[in-house]
């Protein structure tokens, strides 16, 4: 390179950065803190760019029902007085119908009346869409307070037109709840609607009910009223439809939810997980329990981290459920996230469970209790025959064809032993996964059986209470240890709002994510994100991402296509790449010079978040490389998750620094550095006015310029021009700027959930 100022050569060039450490500093060397982050994470902004479709909604939020076709490819939204038909065109998610079904005039000033938000409570905010046929949907809203049922028709493609059936309107109480916010939950199946709702204004009383929809032989049924026994102020959380046996005479509707533990104390007011059955062809009693379900049971749903001695993390709280079909109807697995109670520390979990475990827990001893000042203990008394539960049909009793048939000695026995002795485990006898001390907790989850290369993934995706998805998979590796892995982050909504509904569409690979601002439809994977060679395609160990040769694609499991690379269980490129030894000299060498007693920062930023960087130095080219960690002897190198920040430097700091990336067994070379150290002494003070009286100049610099001989002392007046101030107050002002942005969406969100939690209260 010419020397400066030969003819035609550039002119030095000098760079001045502050150095604000604060703002990179991380805790980047903490490998598990790494293990735990996300491989991808994108922005609400990265998102619109392409990788997403977003509907903002329509005059209003609460877009907490969704019903998904998947054979048509539309989305019912159940949003305040409207429901609207969204289905994807081009580039846009858009509503191609929609109708208005508002609460009556009556209804809205009743609920005012009683004190109530004409905003957030007295409208009829839709929470049930529920499939009855290919043209029809039974929609169900909260009627300002006056819940209301009704069959939606549809067209037969999205462009023709939604209309409610002025004429099937009816009353809604034991099928949808009376608040937006009350937790609730409804499944329709063989014409008859089964429901875990609030059946009161205050929401203090909820019951297990089912109601006829269509012409039905079965009659109007629930659970007991004012016995906490049965239920104890439950908070619902899903239901399903799954067969026990091969006659549909045994099938049995499963309801999840979360109460106050009765086998608590009397002051405790612990909350437990629940998992009830009931069976489809329950009619009640005949003497007793009329009308009243005569097989209903329920057992503790366990998530706890073992401990100790036996003292178990207790992760209490369902706060959603998932049921992942199998090939085998009668054998599905069910996913349930779950939060902790306690105060120590806020966290969340996902359990997994099987069917077989679930009736275990139906099939084993009761629990009882002598009287209200007895403790609950197994019951070791005569079971009446047929076993309590059972539903009468010719698989275990041929000689009862109805409930009503059941003698008296088992209905009375079913009126006080509703709770099962036994827990219910989850698989492997602890959490698929956990979070916590998390900036945010989950709230929705939907799981994805997917197929790879070396066998089956459960993909979970994961709704967080800020507006987040997270996508994760969990394993057992050849030791036998679980490994939880987060493959991606996305922030879905501009503000931090709460996930209210999930749908997965297996078939077109999509994943709909409605909150408070709209709803957003998402593919299931972003291979092309993961980075461009074979390597970081397969440490990305995303079960829908191989690397095909050219790019990181979507991996499809047929021999007929050509060679796919991938392994999700070890991600071990050695295996699956065509890659060598990295070769460090293919990285380039960049000079940096710093003046003695000075501070330089040498950028390097790893591809992964889950990768380890890994400094190296090496004084001179006679000498060994020695690995700096992380803070160095004197306390003056420091590792962040930009790079590395060499402090009060000295003659010895001179030499080639190299960086890393380490992840699993793979190694490669990010940045090179060769660092110039120049003797302080000798050095005059720029020219010019010194700084006033109390304020100091700028103490950490960074400079970079072409290499020459010697300084030429005008290059002092150059550095003169560069507004050192100006770049630090820059630097400052930006994130001064980003941190106050989250602080306003974080102030609003709470602001609107204040609002919506405690409305103003009307004058009589």
């Amino acid at each position: 390179m010419p020397a400066p100022g030969a003819g035609g050569a550039e002119p030095p060039r000098m760079l001045i950065l502050c150095l604000l450490p604060l703002l990179w500093l991380q805790p980047a060397d903490a490998e598990a803190t790494r293990q735990g982050g996300p491989r991808l994470q994108l922005s609400h902004s990265d998102l619109r760019n392409g990788s997403a479709l977003f509907w903002e909604g329509g005059v209003s939020g609460g877009y907490q029902a969704l019903l998904l076709d998947e054979d048509r490819g539309w989305l019912l939204v159940g949003g305040k007085d409207h429901v609207y038909l969204l289905s994807a065109d081009g580039s846009d998610l858009k509503a191609h119908a929609q109708v208005h079904w508002p609460a009556s005039t009556e209804h809205v000033q009743r609920c005012q009346l009683a004190g109530k938000s004409l905003e957030t409570d007295c409208a009829n905010f839709v929470r049930l869409l529920q499939p009855l046929n290919k043209t029809h949907v039974y929609a169900c809203g909260t009627g300002a307070f006056h819940p209301q049922c009704a069959y939606l028709r549809l067209g037969h493609t999205a462009q023709e037109p939604l209309s409610i059936l002025s004429h099937t309107v009816e009353s809604g109480k034991g099928k949808c709840p009376f608040s937006p916010t009350q937790a609730f939950t409804a499944r329709l199946t063989d014409g008859e609607l089964y429901a875990g709702t609030p059946v009161d204004f205050m929401g203090v009383n909820a019951a297990v009910f089912r109601s006829p929809v269509r012409c039905s032989s079965h009659n109007h049924i629930r659970t007991e009223a004012n016995d906490q026994n049965w239920l104890n102020e439950p908070d619902f959380v899903g239901s399903f439809s799954i067969p026990d046996t091969h006659s549909p005479d045994d099938d049995k509707i499963y309801f999840f939810f979360r109460e106050r533990a009765a086998e608590a104390d009397q002051w405790d007011q612990r909350v437990y997980s629940r998992v009830a059955r009931v069976c489809k062809n329950d009619v009640g009693g005949k003497r007793s329990l009329i009308n009243r379900w005569t097989t209903f049971l329920k057992a503790r749903l366990v998530c706890s981290v073992p401990g100790p001695s036996g003292v178990d993390t207790q992760f209490d709280e369902l706060e959603d459920i998932f049921v992942l079909e199998t090939k085998d109807p009668q054998n599905p697995t069910v996913y349930g996230v779950f939060s902790t109670s306690s105060s120590v520390f806020p966290g969340s979990a996902v359990c997994a469970y099987s069917m077989a475990s679930i009736r275990a827990a139906f099939n084993g001893p009761f629990a009882h209790k002598e009287g209200p000042d007895y403790r609950w203990v197994e019951y070791k008394g005569r079971i009446p025959y047929p076993r309590p539960g059972t539903c009468p049909s010719e698989t275990y009793d041929a000689l009862h064809k109805s409930t009503r048939d059941f003698p008296d000695e088992l209905v009375s026995f079913m009126r006080q032993h509703q709770l099962m002795w036994e827990a219910v485990m989850p698989l492997g006898g602890r959490p698929v996964l956990t979070r916590v001390n998390a900036p945010s907790a989950l709230r929705r989850l939907v799981v994805d059986r997917v197929e790879a290369e070396d066998g089956p993934y459960d993909v979970l995706h994961l709704g967080t209470d800020d507006g987040k998805v997270l996508k994760a998979v969990s394993f057992v590796k050849d030791s036998l240890d679980r490994e939880e892995i987060i493959l991606e982050e996305l922030t879905i909504f501009k503000s931090p709002t709460p996930i209210l509904s999930m749908q997965l569409s297996t078939k077109r690979q999509q994943l709909f994510v409605s909150s408070e601002e709209g709803v957003a439809q998402l593919g299931l994977q972003r291979c092309n994100l993961y980075g461009s060679d074979c390597a970081q395609c397969c440490l990305a160990r995303d079960p829908y991402c191989s690397w095909d040769g050219q790019t990181c694609s979507t991996y499809f499991p047929s021999s007929r296509r050509r060679a796919r690379r991938q392994d999700v269980k070890h991600g071990d490129p050695w295996s699956q790449c065509p890659v060598t030894e990295d070769n460090p000299h293919s990285v380039e060498v960049k000079p940096v010079f710093a003046v003695e007693g000075n501070a330089t920062f040498l950028e390097c930023v790893a591809r992964s978040p889950q990768a380890a960087l890994r400094w190296t130095l090496q004084p001179a080219e006679d000498q060994e490389p020695r690995e700096l960690h992380q803070s160095g002897e004197d306390d003056r190198s420091l590792r962040t998750g930009r790079g590395l920040l060499v402090q009060r430097l000295q003659a010895a700091d001179s030499g080639l620094y190299t960086c890393a990336g380490h992840e699993h067994s793979y190694r490669q070379v990010l940045a090179r550095y060769r660092v110039h150290v120049i003797p302080s002494r000798g050095l005059r003070a720029p020219p010019g006015p010194r700084p006033p009286a109390g304020k100091a100049a700028p103490a950490l610099a960074l400079w970079y310029f072409w290499p020459h001989q010697q300084l030429p002392p005008k290059s002092y007046k150059d550095l003169r021009r560069v507004a050192v101030e100006q770049d630090c107050e820059q630097l400052w002002y930006r994130e001064k700027r980003r941190q106050q942005k989250l602080r306003n969406l974080k102030h609003e969100s709470k602001k609107a959930r204040v609002r919506r939690n405690n409305p103003p209260e009307a004058a009589l």
